[in-house]
């Protein structure tokens, strides 16, 4: 079959063709937008064409900025604690910092999410009464090092009582500003979100897990005999908020010791226990109680096969306690993969009552239409509802991810699928019974981050807020945290 070559004739034809089309539907539009499937489509006019870019309007973030987050240390903790209970659960006591309504943007749900959002207020109410109420707070690289999560762990635990940063990875990757941690170097970190993984999947609630030894088989853990010995370091940081640099309780969470593991703990240089770990494989709870807070805490382990250190727990014996879970790089679209048996047997222990999902940054810049941002929000779906099965007595809050700016001609804009991502993740969550709170819109709304980069609240990358920035973003959170706990209370009385 022979087969017909294009002259340079016809191809300038079919050209002149699609530019006449094209300049004719330009005419039928003149510059006007429209709407097609989530995003602004418009034809470039001439115009347009003769026109300079204009600059990008800065926004002005006065009032928004201007909230307290200073005064939030109540009364300093001493070093051993007690189990009283000062606050009497008053949100926006003095002692907790300003309550800045005019600056907060409000909690979005439905009735499902209204009636999820006041039985968690109810378990709030008792742990000022003496019972322990567990916040997971997950989130990409915006929450890492302990930002936001300190801040209303700080306040919330002003209000309702409880000490300590609660849940901590078996081995932190990043600087915190609540807690430091030295691992020996043979011990590997295993993540569910990214980087070397467990075949096992066996991750606990922190979707992180750390070995000195790989996992094995039967009959590799068979033929290794020798011993190794390693180490984790846990103490508090002169950074961290007051409640967190105080704690009485010590959990070590762990499972897959499948042979003999002695373990030694020590306070400072004092061995304050000596034992042998569990080992029949299975989920197991190590669990330690101190008369006032160790300077530093030191695990030493010796075994020929390492257990799955899937976590620590630093806490109070009573009050409200909020896990720092951040995983950078993360969408949250991997709880899933994950071992469920092991992870809702750490939830019930840890006694979780709420879950904070703060995702959706990472995609952004890869989002280049409506059916991009609709697959991702229907992933996100998904791991709502496989949280409420891990936990179907747990209330879920959403955070949306936060203002995120992109180099165009005329300046520094916000990413152009950004605002309908935020839209479908408010449908999501509602559809599930979450509550939803914008940080986007409080923090400005559309090209907002530049004028938190000028006064130095966020970073170069026009991504991620400084610390001064994610006390601010936190105290916007908490205010609209905190005004549905009033009305709520208002009711109940």
């Amino acid at each position: 079959m022979e087969v017909k070559q294009l002259q340079p004739f016809h191809v300038l034809l079919y050209l002149a063709g699609v530019l006449l089309l094209l300049t004719g539907m330009s005419f039928l539009v003149r510059g006007d937008k429209i709407d097609l499937f989530g995003m602004d489509v418009r034809f470039l006019t001439f115009e347009d064409a003769l026109t300079p870019p204009k600059p990008v309007e800065k926004k002005d973030i006065t009032d928004i900025v201007k909230v307290d987050t200073v005064n939030i240390e109540g009364a300093s903790a001493d070093t051993t604690i007690k189990n009283t209970f000062e606050s009497e659960g008053k949100m926006g006591a003095p002692e907790g910092g300003t309550l800045s309504a005019e600056a907060a943007t409000s909690l979005q749900f439905n009735e499902k999410g209204l009636e999820a959002l006041h039985a968690f207020f109810t378990k709030l109410e008792g742990a000022a009464n003496g019972k322990k109420v567990r916040i997971l707070h997950y989130g990409d690289s915006q929450i890492e090092g302990d930002r936001m999560t300190s801040y209303i762990r700080q306040r919330l635990q002003t209000q309702f009582g409880g000490f300590g940063p609660g849940t901590i990875p078996a081995k932190n990757e990043y600087n915190t500003i609540t807690f430091k941690q030295t691992c020996s170097p043979n011990f590997t970190r295993y993540t569910a979100f990214g980087g070397a993984s467990l075949k096992s999947r066996k991750y606990g609630s922190m979707n992180t897990a750390a070995r000195f030894t790989p996992e094995m088989d039967s009959a590799q853990m068979a033929l290794t005999t020798s011993i190794k010995e390693a180490f984790i370091e846990i103490e508090p940081t002169k950074t961290a908020y007051s409640r967190a640099r105080t704690y009485n309780h010590a959990k070590m969470f762990y499972t897959s010791c499948f042979k003999p593991c002695k373990i030694k703990v020590y306070n400072g240089t004092n061995l304050i226990h000596e034992d042998s770990l569990e080992n029949d494989g299975k989920y197991h709870v190590l669990s330690l109680e101190f008369p006032s807070t160790p300077g530093k805490l030191r695990y030493e382990f010796a075994a020929a096969v390492s257990p799955t250190i899937i976590g620590f727990s630093l806490e109070s014996d009573y009050g409200v306690f909020v896990d720092n879970i951040g995983m950078r790089g993360s969408s949250g679209t991997f709880f899933g993969k994950i071992d469920h048996n092991i992870a809702s047997k750490m939830y019930a222990d840890l006694n979780v009552e709420m879950v904070i999902m703060q995702f959706g940054g990472n995609g952004v810049p890869y989002m280049s239409d409506s059916s991009s941002v609709r697959r991702y929000a229907k992933q996100f779906k998904g791991q709502l509802y496989t949280i409420k099965k891990l936990r179907p007595s747990a209330s879920i809050l959403v955070i949306g991810p936060s203002d995120m700016s992109m180099q165009s001609a005329n300046g520094r804009v916000t990413y152009k699928m950004l605002p309908f991502l935020v839209q479908e993740m408010t449908r999501v969550s509602k559809e599930v019974g979450a509550c939803y709170w914008d940080l986007f819109s409080a923090m400005g709304g559309e090209n907002s981050m530049p004028s938190w980069v000028e006064r130095g609240l966020a970073g170069n990358d026009y991504i991620h807020f400084t610390n001064r920035g994610a006390s601010i973003a936190s105290q916007l959170f908490f205010d609209a945290f905190a005004a549905e706990y009033v009305k709520w209370k208002q009711g109940a009385q």
